[in-house]
C-alpha cells in the first residue's frame, strides 16, 4: 500500500496533480447535479476542495500556489481573447454606463464594509478579507496582506475572514441574479433581441432615378454620399453584372445594395427609389436570383491575409467578383475596403463559378486549418499579461505601489490581443470550443487550489460564534450592492438583463458566477459585459483594500 499512500499523501509533483484532478473530477461531477432546479457547475470544484482540505487532503505548497497562479491566469487571459474583438465597440455604445454601474458596486461595498467595522466592532483587516472574500477578489486579499505586512500588523486573519466569506460570495452572486430574475425578469426580456449595431448590415435594392447620378462612377458617387454602401450586383436590359468602381450608373439601372439599415433612406434619396422587396429574410437563395451570378462564402484561413485590409486585395478588379458581407465570431460586418481581415472571417462572395473558384484560391477556404490550435500567441499573451500585472503603480498618499497583479494583467493582454492583434498580423484566433476548453480547465485548477487551501481551518472558523457573524458580513457585502445596483440598472435604466448580469459578475470578480449565468442566459452579453468592467473594477479593489487599511489604520 505504500504506492497508494505516495499517490494521495506524500507531498510530491505527481500527488500534486492527483489530488487536484480528484477535487476537479468530483466537483464537476457534482456540479452537473440541479437542486431546486439551479446548477452551481464549477463552482462545486471550490466546495469539494474545501471539503477535501477538511478531511486533511493537502498538497505542497509551491505546488499549490503554481497551479492556482497559472489556472487563474488561462482563466482570464482566454476570456480577454474571447470578448476582444467586441470589447471596445461594447465600451463606446454602453460600456461607460456599464462601467458607471460596476463603480457603483464597488463603492456601495467598500461603504458597507467601513461601517459594518465600526458598528459590529470587526477590526479592519478581518472586515477587509471578508470584502475580499464577499467579492471573490484573491489579488485584492494578496494586496491587502502585503499592505500588513509593511505596517508591522499580522497578516493572517484578513486570509480567514476571506476564506469564511467566500463560498457565500460565490453563491451569493448567483442568488442576487436569481433574485433579480424571479421578482423582475419576464421571458421575453431573456430573449437575444436585436441592437441597432452600426455593423449590423441591410440588404435593399434601389432604382437610379436621381439625375444628379446619371453617367457618374460608382467611385465618384461614393465620394459624395456620406453612408458606406456595397453594391452586390447591377441589373441593366435584363442582363447583371458586378459592378466596378468605374462602373458607370445610367437611369433605370437596379442595384442590390448592402449597407446599414439606418442609412437605407439616405440611400434612398442618393439613388432615387427604393424597391419594396424584403433582402433581409434568411430564407432566399441568393443562388436562385440570376443564372449568371452564384453566391458563396469564403473563409479566410491563409495566415498572410491576417490584419491586412480587404481593399488591399483588390479582388473584385481582378477577378470581376464582390464580396458584400464579412462573417466574425457571429457578427454580421459590412464589407468595406477599410475593413481589417483576421483569420477566421466567412466572405459572402458574388460572381461566376470560374471567378469565385480562382478567389477561393487567394483567401484558402481550408477550414480544417482553423481547426489546429495557435499556441504561440497563447503563451507570448501570458507572458505579456503577467509582465504588466509585475508593473507597480505609485498614487499620492499610498506608499505601497499598486500592482494589476495576476488576473489584471492577463485580461488586459488578451482583450488588447484578442481586438489589435490581426493589425499586427499576430494570429489569435482560436475556435469557440478550444477556448471553452482552456477557460473550463484554468478555472478548475484555480477553484480546486483555492478550496483546498482554504479547507482545514475553515469549518473550525465558520462554527464559532465570531464565524458565523463572518459569514452574515460576507452576504450583506455580496448581496446588498449587487441587488440594489441590478434593480437599478435592469428596471430603471432598461439595461438587457444579460449585460446587467455579466456586469454584476465582473464588478464582483466572480468568474464562477459568470458561468452559471453563461449556461442560463442565452447569447455572449454576459462575458462582453463581465470583460467590460472587470479590468477598472479589479483594478480599483486592488486599490482600495490597500487605501482602507494604510489610511484608517494609521
Amino acid at each position: 500500500m505504500e504506492w497508494l499512500y505516495s499517490l494521495f499523501i506524500e507531498h510530491s509533483a505527481l500527488q500534486a496533480v492527483v489530488v487536484l484532478s480528484l477535487i476537479s473530477a468530483i466537483g464537476l461531477g457534482l456540479g452537473r447535479v440541479h437542486f431546486w432546479g439551479v446548477s452551481l457547475g464549477v463552482t462545486f470544484v471550490f466546495f469539494a476542495g474545501i471539503l477535501a482540505g477538511h478531511l486533511g487532503l493537502s498538497v505542497d505548497p509551491q505546488m499549490l500556489n503554481y497551479a492556482e497562479s497559472f489556472g487563474l491566469v488561462i482563466f482570464v487571459y482566454s476570456l480577454g481573447l474571447q470578448v476582444g474583438p467586441g470589447f471596445f465597440s461594447s465600451f463606446r455604445k454602453g460600456g461607460v454606463t456599464l462601467n458607471m454601474l460596476a463603480l457603483g458596486v464597488v463603492l456601495l461595498g467598500t461603504l458597507l464594509t467601513v461601517v459594518a467595522s465600526y458598528a459590529t466592532g470587526v477590526s479592519l483587516p478581518d472586515m477587509v478579507g471578508i470584502l475580499c472574500g464577499a467579492t471573490t477578489n484573491t489579488p485584492a486579499l494578496g494586496a491587502a496582506q502585503q499592505t500588513l505586512k509593511q505596517m508591522g500588523i499580522n497578516s493572517s486573519t484578513p486570509a480567514l475572514g476571506c476564506a469564511v466569506a467566500y463560498p457565500m460570495g460565490v453563491v451569493g452572486v448567483i442568488l442576487a441574479v436569481l433574485l433579480i430574475r424571479k421578482v423582475l425578469v419576464r421571458k421575453e426580456d431573456l430573449e437575444i433581441k436585436e441592437k441597432d449595431d452600426a455593423n449590423k448590415t441591410y440588404i435593399a435594392a434601389f432604382q437610379v432615378h436621381n439625375p444628379a447620378i446619371f453617367n457618374k462612377s460608382i467611385k465618384d458617387i461614393a465620394r459624395m454620399s456620406y453612408p458606406k454602401f456595397v453594391i452586390s450586383r447591377l441589373w441593366r436590359d435584363g442582363h447583371v453584372s458586378i459592378p466596378t468602381s468605374d462602373k458607370i450608373l445610367k437611369e433605370g439601372d437596379r442595384l442590390l445594395v448592402i449597407t446599414a439599415e439606418k442609412d437605407a433612406l439616405a440611400l434612398t434619396v442618393l439613388f432615387g427609389e427604393q424597391e419594396n422587396t424584403d433582402w433581409n429574410k434568411e430564407d432566399i437563395d441568393w443562388n436562385a436570383i440570376d443564372s449568371e451570378l452564384i453566391s458563396q462564402r469564403i473563409v479566410v484561413t491563409r495566415p498572410e491575409l491576417n490584419g491586412k485590409k480587404l481593399g488591399a486585395l483588390r479582388l473584385r478588379n481582378h477577378y470581376g467578383i464582390n464580396i458584400s458581407r464579412v462573417y466574425r465570431s457571429g457578427v454580421q460586418l459590412l464589407a468595406t475596403p477599410g475593413l481589417i481581415l483576421q483569420l477566421g472571417d466567412r466572405l459572402t462572395v458574388v460572381g461566376e463559378a470560374a471567378a469565385i473558384q480562382n478567389v477561393e484560391k487567394v483567401l484558402g477556404n481550408a477550414v480544417k486549418s482553423l481547426k489546429e490550435p495557435n499556441l504561440v500567441v497563447i503563451f507570448i499573451g501570458i507572458v505579456l499579461g503577467l509582465a504588466l500585472g509585475a508593473i507597480p503603480f505609485s498614487f499620492p498618499g499610498v506608499s505601497t505601489p499598486v500592482k494589476l497583479g495576476l488576473a489584471g494583467g492577463p485580461i488586459i493582454v488578451g482583450i488588447l490581443l484578442g481586438t489589435f492583434g490581426p493589425r499586427i498580423h499576430m494570429i489569435t484566433y482560436t475556435t469557440r470550443s478550444a477556448n471553452l476548453m482552456l477557460r473550463a480547465l484554468g478555472l478548475s485548477m484555480y477553484l480546486a487550489c483555492l478550496g483546498l487551501d482554504a479547507g482545514a481551518h475553515f469549518f473550525d472558523t465558520v462554527f464559532r460564534p465570531e464565524g458565523l457573524l463572518w459569514i452574515g458580513l460576507g452576504v450583506g457585502l455580496t448581496i446588498i450592492p449587487t441587488v440594489l445596483v441590478g434593480f437599478v440598472a435592469f428596471k430603471m435604466m432598461k439595461i438587457d438583463f444579460g449585460s446587467v448580469s455579466g456586469m454584476l459578475c465582473g464588478s464582483m470578480a466572480n468568474p464562477m458566477a459568470l458561468n452559471y449565468v453563461n449556461d442560463t442566459i442565452p447569447g455572449d452579453n454576459p462575458s462582453v459585459a463581465y470583460a467590460t468592467v472587470y479590468p477598472l473594477c479589479m483594478f480599483l479593489r486592488v486599490i482600495i483594500a490597500q487605501v482602507l487599511l494604510m489610511f484608517l489604520l494609521n
